[in-house]
């Protein structure tokens, strides 16, 4: 065995050892006696989902006295706030309306933007409460989709004035992701700071060590391409973004059908497309389109319809020039490799092409489809198929026209589980998928990854992750901790600037009656 296989394998034992000393721990000196103080999802989650217990611990630098104080601080939090139950129906519709917290696009390096439209927020204490829930029901919202991939926060702080400034609510957003969403911050961009609180954030920048202050992003008209590119930066951010907030419905990760699904693209270039579709012709297997309702024909007989027996053995073929991806996510309908990232190698390693692999785990057929946020940018085969009981099923995903791929770009595979009498034609799968309860759907994305070398492990590079995260995680939250001090002696010091220039004006004001006084009195 190698060295390196040994650290990863000692590691992993190590972490599976934190975690159920955690759960042990948090059983006995918490829960017991006290399980009203918890939501009781959050405890049985707790044992279950060894992520969220790994996402706490690598927070607290996998020190498990203080990751059971952290835990019980979230959990007694979860609860009041009831984030398990937090549904549109529990937001004032206004505040859904109005467009000031939502989810969408992505920064350079692929985190998911939480964008704060600071401009639509007015302080005012009867509706803090309404706001914090918005808060929590989108980042609980994120959190049960991705799953601790983190998000960039973009505090838009354009045509702002002192009214929108309220440290109490950054405050709340700050211990968000201190406490409560532990490893889902990856920075903070704050766009067109307001003349007036340039001085003050100079404070807070002299407040904080120089490793705090790199998660603070100033940034400008002239810089902000320097952390998200211009395809999701709206128009007043020097952006090209389309992208106008609207509600009903909530805004979604915009995932789109691929345009070339089940097939071959009829219109992309004739100098790039040629080769990728003769050798998908010759090895990957082609479904049969939504419009179509007979058998694709053989290469060089187009009368002669396709065996069954020929197209396993023409996809047997193709997937032997894959590498089969190592990590699995495990649904409870199909299990997907890889679980997280699809990996595309670079131009110059030749290796454009990415797998999926899908396992029915469920003793029915389950209906499967594809869905990207670039469908302009892949070839998806098959997009829009199913699965039998116990089958795997490969999907090929690869780039065409010359279009490069980008660690902006998701996927979304969607599974149903169909019922022993449905059919499984382009035709009965897409009734299906009209008529199918959308809490019946299991949904599960992937992120793109560019790699130089060729194939790297999925597993590898997530233990990889594991380890380089931990001292990172500690760092932060100290840093976090006293971006929450700052804030409060920011607050003071925004109070008596305010109370200075009442002050002033009533000194101002008292001044002026006084020299009308003394004039009224020397001319009368």
């Amino acid at each position: 065995m190698s060295t390196t296989a040994t650290i990863a394998e000692y590691q992993a034992q190590n972490k599976a050892k934190l975690i159920s000393e955690v759960r042990r721990r948090f059983e006995a000196e918490y829960v017991t006696d006290k399980s009203d103080k918890y939501d009781s999802r959050d405890v049985e989650r707790l044992q279950q989902d060894d992520n969220w217990v790994e996402s706490y611990l690598a927070w607290r630098h996998n020190v498990v006295d203080e990751t059971l104080k952290m835990l019980d601080e979230s959990f007694q939090w979860r609860k009041e706030m009831a984030v398990n139950d937090l549904t549109e129906a529990s937001i004032p519709r206004w505040l859904l309306e109005i467009g000031g917290i939502y989810l969408h696009g992505y920064d350079k390096e692929g985190n998911k933007l939480f964008w704060i439209r600071v401009k639509y927020h007015i302080k005012d204490h009867k509706t803090m409460l309404d706001k914090k829930k918005l808060i929590a029901f989108w980042l609980e919202r994120y959190a049960k989709r991705e799953n601790g991939k983190p998000v960039t926060v973009m505090f838009d702080l354009s045509e702002t004035g002192l009214n929108s400034i309220d440290m109490d609510f950054v405050r709340f957003i700050i211990n968000c992701f201190k406490v409560y969403y532990p490893k889902y911050l990856s920075k903070i961009v704050i766009f067109d700071m307001p003349w007036i609180m340039n001085a003050a954030f100079k404070i807070v920048k002299t407040w904080l060590g120089p490793e705090a202050v790199s998660l603070l992003k100033f940034t400008s008209k002239n810089d902000i391409q320097d952390y998200v590119s211009v395809e999701y930066l709206p128009p007043h951010m020097g952006g090209t973004d389309p992208f106008k907030y609207s509600y009903p419905p909530l805004v979604d990760d915009d995932f789109q059908t691929p345009l070339c699904e089940n097939g071959p693209i009829a219109s992309e270039d004739e100098a790039s497309s040629k080769e990728d579709i003769e050798s998908d012709g010759k090895d990957t297997l082609e479904t049969i389109s939504n419009e179509e309702q007979t058998t694709l024909p053989k290469k060089g007989n187009i009368m002669e319809p396709i065996s069954k027996a020929d197209e396993n053995e023409k996809v047997d073929s193709k997937m032997k020039t894959f590498k089969k991806p190592l990590s699995v996510f495990k649904g409870p309908l199909l299990h997907i490799s890889p679980a997280e990232e699809l990996y595309f190698g670079s131009t110059d390693s030749g290796e454009k092409k990415a797998l999926i692999v899908l396992t029915n785990v469920t003793k029915n057929i389950v209906a499967f489809k594809v869905r990207t946020t670039a469908p302009e940018k892949y070839r998806v085969k098959p997009s829009n198929s199913s699965c039998d009981p116990g089958a795997s099923v490969d999907i090929v995903v690869s780039p065409h026209g010359g279009l490069t791929v980008s660690a902006q770009d998701r996927f979304l595979v969607m599974a149903a589980e169909m019922e022993q009498t449905s059919g499984t034609g382009p035709a009965e799968l897409t009734q299906f998928w009209k008529e199918v309860p959308r809490n019946k759907v299991m949904e599960h994305r992937l992120r793109c990854h560019i790699v130089e070398s060729c194939k790297p492990s999925s597993l590898t590079l997530k233990d990889h992750a594991f380890n380089t995260s931990d001292k990172t995680s500690e760092d932060l939250y100290h840093q976090l901790n006293r971006l929450v001090e700052s804030t409060r002696k920011l607050e003071d010091q925004v109070q008596r600037c305010i109370w200075f220039q009442q002050l002033l004006l009533a000194l101002t004001v008292l001044s002026l009656a006084f020299m009308v006084s003394f004039f009224y009195l020397l001319y009368s």
